[in-house]
């Protein structure tokens, strides 16, 4: 693992990293999503720091920087834990038990709703419709779903999550979210060369424990 980032900007090998993808496109600005998504990656959530690097990259001021990734909701302006564990209330959810999903997760983890565990393993938040309402109750743990959850279940899974058993990359790794997405779609931040290929993300450096 990595020494710790101290300065809260991009490591060395980010850096590299960036001037590579900044290199894809006609106009540095055009970069700006995907070096939220390496910034993210690396720290876990957007520091200020990285974003105003950020910004001397492509051109642009800190404050645009912000302002675009505040747009988008996975975007993290604070530390939250290796696992984002957000649970759904909205309408089918709740007729299903969601909110005592809610309370339940919150009760297993020592934690209160929007609140981080001691360990820094776990953050729990209560969402609006996540898309899967014929799962109901359903949850996501960073990003990805776990339908018709019991309280019982999210016990096991709790205990899969601490004792590593479950391929679940920690917070931040919001382009690994999206491996499964096919071919066809064209999806995802890659070279020009790949670009009728399935997508083959790039390794962030990540910087501190992942524990």
């Amino acid at each position: 693992m990595s020494e710790a980032n101290t300065s809260g900007s991009l490591s060395p090998a980010n850096e590299a990293l960036a001037g590579e993808i900044i290199s894809w496109f006609p106009r540095p600005r055009s970069a700006l999503i995907p070096l939220l998504h390496l910034a993210q990656e690396q720290d876990g959530y957007l520091t200020d720091d990285a974003m105003r690097r950020i910004a001397e990259l492509v051109g642009a001021t800190p404050a645009e920087v912000k302002g675009t990734a505040g747009f988008y909701e996975m975007f993290r302006f604070e530390p939250v834990g290796t696992y984002l564990v957000n649970v759904c209330t909205n309408i089918s959810c709740l007729l299903w038990g969601g909110e005592e999903l809610l309370e339940h997760a919150c009760e297993t983890l020592g934690t209160e709703l929007g609140g981080t565990t001691d360990d820094g393993r776990f953050t729990v938040e209560e969402v609006e419709c996540i898309a899967a309402c014929t799962e109901a109750p359903c949850l996501q743990v960073n990003y990805r779903y776990r339908g018709r959850v019991t309280p019982d279940d999210f016990d096991r899974l709790v205990e899969d999550l601490r004792a590593d058993r479950l391929d679940i990359p920690r917070h931040g790794a919001l382009s690994r979210v999206r491996q499964s997405i096919p071919a066809e779609r064209l999806a995802g931040v890659v070279p020009p060369e790949q670009a009728r290929e399935a997508p083959v993300w790039l390794e962030a450096e990540r910087i501190g424990s992942d524990s």
